[in-house]
């Protein structure tokens, strides 16, 4: 992965706002706080995670429903006031770190937060893209774009298709840019995310189907025929598409998730294994 560089904009800004770290826009607006502190159902037991603190307006409602928040901020302005804040809060623990290099924790852990916009993919990756991890769910305020993205029926990205494998990912709310400081050039909603109970991809073929899905995605448009010509033979090709009940023009793209589950089954089935698509290391 590209080492990521935190800088503070050369923007001028008025009112007093805090610069513009990492995409950081702060949410201000009690209203939207308390509706993703509602969507969250936090348990009282639950550990919770908070990716970019900020000021806290988040972290205080957070404190008063769970027995453990651990809120990550990079920014040291941010963090000295972090800390001001709850220095008597025996439950919320700051911790002053890159959310990249943050080391989620190894027991069951939900994720609230509102990330800074700059860095949205990557922190879902980071999240999603390891099934066996210990996050179980999470409610993040993304952009609305962004969300959008990781909820459409098509598919253009081989990880968003990898992460709804295993979870459920559903835009709940748009929110309007005044309810942040500073202001969002676009409008941000709230993602909701859920582990699913019964995954369409069993855990143990995670890196197997990554690198089938990467294969096969490289062309989203490209209709089935084409797509899965450099791992299946013609035969086999007939075969899938009677079982998925397409023609050899729909698009690879347009498959839904029990579709490719279907997919990686007849691969691992009747494909042998030296013909499995393989990705090179980074």
């Amino acid at each position: 992965m590209r080492k990521l560089k935190y800088r503070y904009s050369n923007k001028k800004l008025s009112r007093g706002e805090p610069p513009n770290f990492s995409g950081q826009h702060l949410m201000h607006n009690k209203k939207t706080i308390q509706e993703v502190i509602s969507r969250s159902s936090i348990n009282k037991n639950e550990t919770i995670v908070e990716l970019g603190a900020g000021k806290g307006a988040l972290t205080e409602a957070l404190a008063s429903t769970s027995r453990e928040v651990l809120a990550v901020e990079y920014d040291q302005k941010y963090v000295d006031v972090l800390r001001r804040k709850f220095i008597q809060s025996n439950n919320v623990k700051v911790i002053q770190q890159d959310i990249m290099k943050f080391r989620l924790p190894k027991k069951k852990f939900v994720v609230v937060s509102n990330i800074p916009y700059a860095i949205t993919t990557p922190i879902l990756k980071m999240l999603l893209s390891n099934p066996k991890s210990g996050f179980q769910r999470g409610v993040i305020v993304v952009e609305r774009g962004a969300a959008k993205r990781f909820t459409a029926k098509y598919f253009k990205d081989a990880y968003v298709l990898a992460w709804r494998m295993w979870f459920d990912l559903r835009l709940e709310k748009s929110v309007p840019k005044e309810h942040f400081s500073p202001p969002p050039k676009v409008d941000s909603a709230i993602l909701s995310i859920k582990r699913k109970e019964a995954p369409v991809i069993a855990y143990q073929h995670a890196q197997l189907f990554q690198n089938m899905s990467h294969h096969l995605l490289k062309f989203p448009q490209a209709p089935m025929g084409m797509a899965l010509r450099g791992i299946f033979t013609v035969p086999q090709i007939k075969h899938l598409r009677n079982s998925l009940g397409v023609n050899n023009e729909f698009p690879v793209g347009s498959l839904n998730e029990k579709q490719w589950a279907k997919v990686l089954e007849t691969m691992i089935q009747y494909v042998p294994q030296s013909s499995w698509p393989k990705r090179k290391k980074r």
